[in-house]
């Protein structure tokens, strides 16, 4: 398909993610970023997917409007307050009162403020937990203090690090409830949690919810909770945000285990980093700066799959056969690539694996991103071809889409900021979606293609289907239209009929020239149009870039070439430098329009430029403006406005042959141009091509306020 498309691609330069050369580059990263510190493994709360049954980033999150309720609980409160002997909370998971290990409520809440520093016992189970201050509990919602749980939602993980609460982890990695935990009336050891005043009740509630899926554990917790009193009223239906993994069909739980993370430097320092990182559009730059500043920990770079970098990592076994999973044996560099599952660690010998007293392989492998954030120094060959990286390292751009700035191009530059303390590129063109009628992204998953891109590319064309995508600039998303693409044929038709008009014409004279005021004006209004359009693409924005040329070029066939037609075929005047100056800005105008439309017509500018020059054009040079001005015979303030005047001019005479439903081949007898002294004085450079493109026997001029052609058709 990309040979199709007509992608300039040179196959010699190719690189994958899962290989020796990336995983011997992805996992070098690993380890010199695990010597720094920057990489660590540690027991933490950790977003899961239970059916994937894997770890999940915050980068890969998405929220999803589900339906919940509101379950309005009473905790008790010895020694009474405001409410009596009860605090109230509202909370959408009751199943986690187990977990609960503290309450909070903003400190310039004035209803709670006397609560802070004292304690509250948990309803069924019994536990004493502190009333805590803290800025983000929300004052307006529920009854404006909440229960925290370890854990509910990122926010408890917010919680739970800053204000140094205990963890009761209660929800396995299966999604359902830990089949053993059993409450004591006092501390069997000092980091006991399982602790009750009433541990014969806590004991027989969490029987209810032993083993249990989340769903079936809320179920028999409210059941509970109504029957004891605990719940005021019915659970309140509401609709709201639960994270997901954005390709997960389950709500994600937060639960406790080993990981190896990578520390996310501070938001400041890495956006200080990206200043010099130059963002197509610009204001694509603030979903980098919001990503920064919005992260809540550190970076979780391991996955439970089975495809994918492994770690270059093994632990230790001790003699009762446990895995010390926090006391890593490390691979050196010189055995990387390194699979742990087949190798074996220095020391050691492969009858000690998964022995007591030897060593285990680490099961999982490196998210995708982690590996994708070393795709610069992978493709460049960092430490493989010291010549190669040094050519093209750091990169000049990363090309990609909106959706992806927060994972590929943060990632990817947080991995540079740490290990080269530079930037991987120096441009970030970000582009937008092809969308369906209804602007959702076109997705394999989704299956909203009426059409597939092979039959597009049969139906129209391939420069059809490249004019229609590069209509998007920047950050824009493109509507999946076939209306467009139909527009592009006919525009790379248009294209091919020009180019034959122009060289039919032949070669002018050796040592011609342009002499004529239209010719000029003409080349001077395309040098122009080289200076925007190599501005615009050296600002990334080529569908600017696009639609500039695009309209300069109707302009030339639709007035120019009928206005010098005459001319080029044979001089009226007899002379033939009238001619040779046609032939010459005819030829110059082609070459050049063909190289502005190469980028995006690359089939057609390709064909016509092989009917009268050697080689491709996409290996010819850019077009220079100042070649052009040279060419016109240098600066002409007035060549513009002749330009425009003829082109008015004609488009009124070709109007009165239409309004009278005559061929425009009929003859008009006589016109008169009427206007103001300016613009009659420039129409005068060009009166000749003008009669002649119109076929006016008597072409006369009058001063008046504005444009008026009057004409005498010949047959009239």
């Amino acid at each position: 398909m990309w040979s199709i498309v007509g992608l300039s691609v040179d196959w010699d330069q190719t690189y994958t993610t899962i290989g020796p050369v990336a995983t011997r580059i992805s996992q070098k990263a690993f380890l010199r970023l695990l010597e720094r510190d920057v990489a660590y493994r540690s027991g933490a709360p950790t977003l899961w997917d239970v059916d994937m049954q894997t770890a999940v980033a915050q980068a890969e999150l998405e929220d999803r409007e589900v339906p919940g309720a509101y379950h309005k609980l009473a905790f008790g409160l010895p020694g009474g307050g405001p409410d009596g002997d009860v605090v109230w909370i509202d909370t959408t998971r009751p199943e986690l009162l187990p977990a609960c290990v503290a309450m909070v409520a903003h400190p310039d809440d004035e209803r709670y403020q006397p609560l802070f520093g004292r304690t509250a016992v948990t309803p069924l189970f019994g536990v004493e937990v502190p009333i805590l201050a803290h800025e983000l509990a929300q004052p307006d919602k529920g009854t404006g203090i909440a229960m925290i749980c370890t854990f509910g939602d990122t926010t408890d993980v917010i919680w739970w690090r800053e204000l140094g609460l205990p963890i009761r982890p209660v929800i396995r990695h299966d999604g359902r409830f830990e089949r053993e935990l059993t409450w004591s009336g006092s501390p069997e050891h000092e980091d006991d949690v399982w602790v009750s005043t009433d541990p014969v009740a806590a004991n027989e509630a969490y029987a209810e919810l032993a083993g249990k899926t989340v769903f079936t554990a809320q179920k028999n917790i409210v059941a509970l909770l109504s029957e004891s009193g605990a719940m005021e009223g019915e659970p309140r239906p509401i609709t709201h945000p639960v994270k997901f993994w954005e390709n997960g069909k389950k709500a994600l739980e937060i639960v406790t285990s080993n990981q190896w993370f990578i520390r996310y430097p501070p938001a400041e320092e890495i956006i200080d980093r990206a200043k010099g990182l130059a963002f197509h559009p610009e204001y694509m730059r603030v979903r980098f700066e919001d990503w920064a500043k919005g992260l809540q920990g550190d970076w979780n770079i391991t996955r439970q799959r089975f495809f994918g970098v492994p770690f270059p990592i093994w632990y230790p076994i001790d003699d009762e056969g446990l895995i010390d999973f926090l006391s890593p044996i490390v691979a050196t560099e010189d055995m990387l690539p390194v699979d742990p599952t087949t190798m074996v660690p220095p020391g050691y010998d492969e009858a000690q694996r998964n022995q007591p007293g030897g060593f285990a392989a680490d099961p999982d492998v490196m998210d995708t991103w982690n590996t994708s954030s070393m795709s610069p120094q992978i493709a460049s060959k960092w430490e493989e071809d010291p010549d190669l990286f040094e050519r093209v390292y750091p990169m000049d751009l990363r090309p990609q889409a909106h959706d992806i700035i927060r994972t590929w191009l943060f990632s990817t530059v947080v991995k540079a900021h740490e290990l080269f303390d530079d930037l991987p590129f120096r441009h970030a063109a970000i582009s937008g979606f092809v969308v369906d009628p209804d602007r959702k992204k076109l997705s394999k998953s989704k299956d909203n293609a009426e059409v597939g891109p092979f039959q597009l590319l049969e139906m129209f064309g391939a420069d059809a289907v490249r004019y229609w995508a590069c209509g998007g600039g920047p950050g824009r998303d493109v509507a999946n239209d076939q209306g467009q693409m139909k527009i592009g044929r006919r525009l790379a038709i248009k294209l091919l009929n020009a180019s034959k008009f122009a060289l039919l014409q032949g070669e002018a004279s050796p040592g011609a020239t342009v002499t004529e005021p239209l010719d000029r004006a003409m080349l001077l209004g395309l040098a122009d149009l080289v200076d925007e359009a190599t501005r615009v693409f050296d600002e990334y924005d080529y569908a600017r870039a696009l639609e500039r040329t695009e309209t300069y070029f109707w302009t030339f066939t639709d007035d120019y070439l009928e206005l010098v037609k005459g001319r080029a075929y044979g001089p009226a005047d007899g002379s033939d430098a009238a001619a040779d100056s046609a032939k010459v800005a005819l030829r110059l105008a082609l070459e050049t329009l063909l190289k502005l439309f190469a980028p995006f017509l690359a089939y057609t500018t390709e064909e016509v430029w092989s009917w009268w020059r050697e080689g491709s054009i996409h290996r010819s040079p850019w077009p220079v403006a100042d070649d052009l001005r040279a060419a016109a015979g240098g600066a002409d303030p007035d060549a513009a406005l002749a330009l425009t005047v003829a082109g008015e001019v004609l488009s009124l005479l070709r109007k009165a042959k239409s309004d009278a439903k005559v061929s425009m081949r009929t003859e008009i007898t006589t016109a008169t141009v009427t206007d103001t002294p300016e613009r009659l004085a420039a129409f005068e450079r060009v009166r000749a091509d003008v009669a002649d493109a119109g076929k006016v026997q008597q072409l006369q001029t009058a001063e008046g306020a504005s444009l008026t052609v009057d004409t005498t058709l010949a047959d009239s």
